[in-house]
């Protein structure tokens, strides 16, 4: 894939998410996050106000911690194409 359309992808995935209301699984939503987090390169700790809500994030972080940037904007695309758009 190449990076232009790859970028352009991501972005149009990122925004059906962004605009999707109805109720994801947690498990789902954490690996979004890390994919996001990775692709965006936002290496910033989570910073929810619930602990234990941080603590999920900071394990789907470090879970998805040896992708390259590409391949987790790959990994989301896949996801919200296989499992979010399925629903």
């Amino acid at each position: 894939m190449k990076k232009e359309k790859l970028h352009t992808d991501f972005a149009k995935a990122v925004e059906f998410i962004n605009s999707y209301t109805n109720p994801l699984p947690a498990d789902l939503l954490l690996k979004l996050y890390a994919y996001y987090k990775i692709a965006n390169k936002n290496f910033r700790s989570p910073d929810s106000k619930v602990p234990l809500i941080n603590a999920f994030k900071a394990n789907a972080l470090i879970q998805a911690k040896n992708m390259k940037r590409e391949e987790a904007m790959k990994a989301y695309i896949k996801l919200v194409n296989t499992e979010v758009r399925k629903i």
